[in-house]
């Protein structure tokens, strides 16, 4: 019998459905991660500490690998630095309608294994995931050259463990 696992990607328009698979390209590395920590309220603060206690040791194929300063609200993988920051704010493209209806080139709302995202390209030619619809915000930074949609497979167990679905306030 075959054992093998079906992953769904729901993707919201197919602008996103190309982004998220994007793969190509080299990323640079520098062995130098560093990610402010953010500061999240106290509810926000204990949903992030339960997140730390349960993400995986390796995304994308990467071991993890914490950014500095040390805690529990950032975490990181290889040397090319996914990044994971819980408790950031809320986006403000999160509320632009233009995100909303597909008519910002820069930032498109999706679904990666039932974890819902808020995808914007950054300058440097990575994406920045924002987890929607949790009670917590999360931020995933992802260098230009990984495969996103690897690496938000790969953490969405944790997140919807972890982070109930809700509005983050």
């Amino acid at each position: 019998m075959n054992s093998f696992r079906h992953r769904r990607i729901s993707v919201l328009g197919l602008p996103a459905l190309v982004l998220l698979i994007t793969a190509a390209g080299c990323s640079s590395a520098d062995g130098s991660a560093s990610a402010a920590v953010p500061s999240p309220g106290a509810k926000a603060r204990q949903l992030c500490r339960n997140l730390d206690k349960v993400l995986p040791a390796k995304v994308d194929g990467e071991s993890r690998e914490d950014p500095s300063p040390a805690s529990a609200l950032t975490a990181g993988w290889g040397d090319s630095a996914i990044i994971l920051r819980c408790g950031v704010p809320q986006p403000p493209k999160m509320v632009d309608p233009k995100v909303a209806e597909g008519r910002d080139p820069d930032a498109v709302a999706g679904g990666v294994e039932d974890v819902r995202w808020l995808m914007e390209k950054q300058d440097d030619g990575g994406y920045r995931f924002t987890t929607a619809s949790r009670l917590a915000y999360v931020e995933v930074a992802v260098p230009e050259g990984r495969d996103s949609s690897s690496v938000l497979i790969d953490l969405a167990p944790a997140i919807k463990k972890a982070i109930p679905e809700g509005i983050a306030n």
